[in-house]
C-alpha cells in the first residue's frame, strides 16, 4: 500500500512539474509586437500577431487611431485580443489626420476630419482606398485568407470599419464599439454640420450597401459623445434597407448600461469575438484551405 501511495505522489509531482514547465515556456514566449510594412505602392500598414506559418491567416482590420496607438493598445485592439488566440492576424493603417496621415498646419484627429470634409475632401473614400490596397497586398502575398476577413473599430474607427465593410465586400462582417454613426452630432463637426459631404458620410447612407450583411454594434445607454440615439437610427436604417430588398437583416445593436458615457461597455470585446467567429463556420475555413 505504501509503495502504491508513493508512486501516486511521484506521478502527481511529475504532472505538476510538467504543467509548471509548460506554463513557464508559454510565459517566456515573446508577446506579439506591432510590425510596420508597406504595399508596393507605398501604403503603410501595421500587423499584430503576425506568425511565420505558411497558411494564409484569418484577418481582422482594427481601426482606431494611428498604427501604433491602435495595435499597441489592448483597449483599441478590442476583439482582436481574443481572435489572436484563434490564429487571427490584426491589421491597421493610420486613420485620416492621425499618425503619418496628419499634415502640418492642419488640425489633427476629428477636427482634421471636419476641416477636410468642409474642404470637400472625402476622407472616407480615401481611407477605403488605402484599406483595400492593403487587403489586396496581403492576399497577393498569401498572408491573408481571402475568405476570412472582418473589420472592427472603436468610436471613429468603428465608423470607418463599417464604411470599409460597405465598400469592400471581401470584408464579411464588421463590429463597432461605441461608433460614430453621424459625424454631424459630434462636437468637432458642429460648425460644418450642414456641409453636404459631412451629411453624405453618415452611416445611414450606407444602409443599402449593408442590407443583409453581418454588422454588430455595441454602445452605452448614455453615450452623448457620439449619440446612442444615432446608433439606433443607423441600425433601423439598415433593417429598413434589408426589408426593402426582401432579405433578412443581420445587424445586431446592443445597448448596454454604461454610466461612464462614451466608452466600450464591459465584456463587449469578448462578445464581439464570439460573434465574428460565428460568421466563419469551420466548413468555410476547410474550404478555404482546400483552395
Amino acid at each position: 500500500m505504501k509503495a502504491v501511495f508513493s508512486r501516486r505522489i511521484i506521478q502527481a509531482l511529475a504532472c505538476s512539474l510538467f504543467v509548471a514547465a509548460n506554463s513557464f515556456a508559454i510565459a517566456q514566449q515573446p508577446a506579439p509586437v506591432v510590425e510596420h510594412a508597406e504595399t508596393p505602392d507605398g501604403v503603410e500598414y501595421g500587423l499584430w500577431n503576425a506568425t511565420s506559418q505558411t497558411e494564409a491567416a484569418p484577418t481582422l482590420f482594427v481601426l482606431a487611431s494611428s498604427i501604433d496607438e491602435t495595435l499597441g493598445d489592448k483597449y483599441f485592439r478590442q476583439c482582436g485580443n481574443q481572435l489572436a488566440e484563434q490564429g487571427w492576424l490584426c491589421v491597421t493603417i493610420d486613420l485620416p489626420c492621425h499618425g503619418k496621415q496628419a499634415i502640418d498646419g492642419e488640425p489633427s484627429g476629428l477636427q482634421g476630419w471636419s476641416h477636410r470634409l468642409a474642404n470637400n475632401e472625402d476622407i472616407v473614400a480615401e481611407c477605403n482606398g488605402r484599406l483595400s490596397k492593403v487587403l489586396n497586398h496581403l492576399i497577393d502575398k498569401g498572408i491573408t485568407d481571402p475568405n476570412r476577413i472582418a473589420a472592427c473599430g472603436t468610436s471613429r474607427g468603428g465608423f470607418l470599419a463599417i464604411h470599409f465593410a460597405a465598400f469592400d465586400k471581401r470584408v464579411k462582417c464588421a463590429a463597432a464599439f461605441a461608433p460614430v454613426t453621424d459625424p454631424a452630432v459630434v462636437r468637432e463637426f458642429v460648425a460644418n454640420a450642414d456641409h453636404p459631404l459631412v451629411k453624405k458620410v453618415s452611416l445611414t447612407h450606407q444602409a443599402d450597401q449593408l442590407a443583409g450583411r453581418p454588422v454588430w454594434v455595441v454602445i452605452g445607454d448614455q453615450d452623448d459623445r457620439v449619440g446612442t440615439d444615432r446608433a439606433i437610427e443607423f441600425a433601423q436604417a439598415v433593417t429598413a434597407g434589408s426589408r426593402n430588398k426582401k432579405i433578412d437583416s443581420r445587424i445586431e445593436l446592443h445597448i448596454m448600461p454604461e454610466p461612464r458615457g462614451h466608452t466600450t461597455p464591459r465584456h463587449s470585446a469578448e462578445r464581439a469575438a464570439e460573434w465574428i467567429l460565428q460568421q466563419f463556420p469551420k466548413t468555410d475555413a476547410l474550404e478555404s484551405t482546400a483552395k
